[in-house]
């Protein structure tokens, strides 16, 4: 019943989100206009600006959730700008009042289709605060990644790779923002963590930052910089943005949900390529994003689909093109009414039985790829 009444309240979402388009204006200067507009979250104007909307029912989702060192439920959040010009929000273990022992670390890019979304909105907090805990994590890394369209492809990427430079000189006690003294919730991270099983995680666009950040490093490791002692042990790609020019039968037959339609698809990824490219680029396409690192070492993934997912097929397409080119990768897919990023919906996780089973094999499924490698 709670996947129903979601489904109800997002056609009214989406009834209200069309009055509001039909009253679109460029404000008050006359010679601004409107040049791109992704119905309820983002307008382009003409003269290069951009305006980040909220639609109708996400607002609980894009709040923002301030960072608090006060131990809530065993964890502690921080945001530090770092040295590697990237700035970071970390989620921490409380301070443990028994010896430590290091445990693996997750470094997570959230989603958005490149152009929209924060790590500090309530929709990412509510489930990677608590997943430190659930997955017996040191903690998560989460990047503030730059946005497209002002910054494309592979602006996003560099920001990722920046924070895994990052790591390595906090792993080598030179992470300090002036270069010598370490933040306190630094020190912790560093003292906690296993930087030998470094995993990265997204959503959604932050699950091909995944695939692209990690063949950013592969490529690396044969030239400078190292990441040593940082290691790549593996890739978690959650409801990942791939998507193809040629629409894909499930694009054409999965209902959109609030925080993916065609129209995101199509507008969203097309303003985050490179200008001259299409969704048929290896940042984008599932085929193309495989032929890119045929011959690079890549981490082993886990790729988790949902099967009501608009991307579903282009996704598993993915998973298979992988492994053809000689990759470990392991695709799991959510069974039943469960969409785009569902384990994010923190309300449907609350309310619905489905949504809340589904959610607790997913992370379950994650903590077992951590513990395998």
């Amino acid at each position: 019943m709670g996947s129903i009444r979601w489904g109800l309240a997002f056609a009214v979402v989406l009834s209200t989100i069309a009055e509001m388009a039909s009253t679109t204006s460029a404000g008050t200067d006359p010679n601004k206009t409107v040049v791109e507009e992704v119905t309820g979250w983002l307008r382009l104007y003409s003269d290069g600006t951009v305006q980040r909307l909220t639609p109708p029912g996400a607002e609980p989702f894009t709040a923002i959730v301030q960072p608090y060192a006060e131990p809530r439920n065993g964890v502690t959040v921080h945001d530090v700008t770092t040295a590697s010009g990237v700035d970071v929000r970390l989620y921490l273990r409380e301070p443990a009042a028994v010896p430590r022992r290091r445990r693996p670390l997750l470094v997570h890019f959230h989603g958005g289709g490149f152009c929209v979304s924060r790590p500090s909105w309530a929709l990412y907090h509510n489930f990677y605060a608590p997943l430190v805990g659930k997955l017996d994590v040191a903690g998560i890394v989460s990047v503030f990644l730059p946005l497209a369209p002002e910054h494309r492809l592979p602006a996003a990427i560099d920001a990722g790779h920046a924070a895994l430079l990052w790591l390595r000189d906090v792993a080598c006690n030179k992470g300090g923002n002036d270069g010598a003294h370490l933040d306190p919730a630094v020190e912790r991270l560093r003292d906690d963590a296993d930087f030998s099983r470094v995993f990265l995680i997204g959503d959604s666009s932050g699950g091909n930052l995944v695939h692209l950040v990690a063949a950013r490093a592969a490529k690396d490791a044969a030239g400078a910089p190292p990441l040593h002692p940082v290691r790549l042990a593996g890739g978690v790609l959650l409801s990942p943005g791939f998507a193809r020019e040629k629409k894909s039968r499930s694009e054409l037959e999965k209902p959109p949900n609030l925080f993916l339609t065609e129209e995101m698809v199509d507008k969203l990824l097309l303003l985050a390529v490179p200008v001259g490219m299409n969704k048929d680029s290896p940042y984008t396409s599932p085929l193309l994003a495989a032929e890119a690192v045929a011959h690079l070492q890549m981490p082993p993934m886990l790729l988790m689909v949902a099967e009501q997912d608009l991307l579903r097929d282009p996704q598993v397409e993915y998973g298979e093109a992988m492994v053809h080119a000689g990759k470990v990768v392991e695709t799991v897919v959510s069974r039943g009414a469960v969409a785009h990023i569902f384990y994010l919906n923190f309300f449907a996780v609350e309310s619905d039985q489905l949504t809340a089973e589904r959610t607790s094999e997913l992370i379950g499924t994650i903590k077992a790829f951590i513990n395998r490698h």
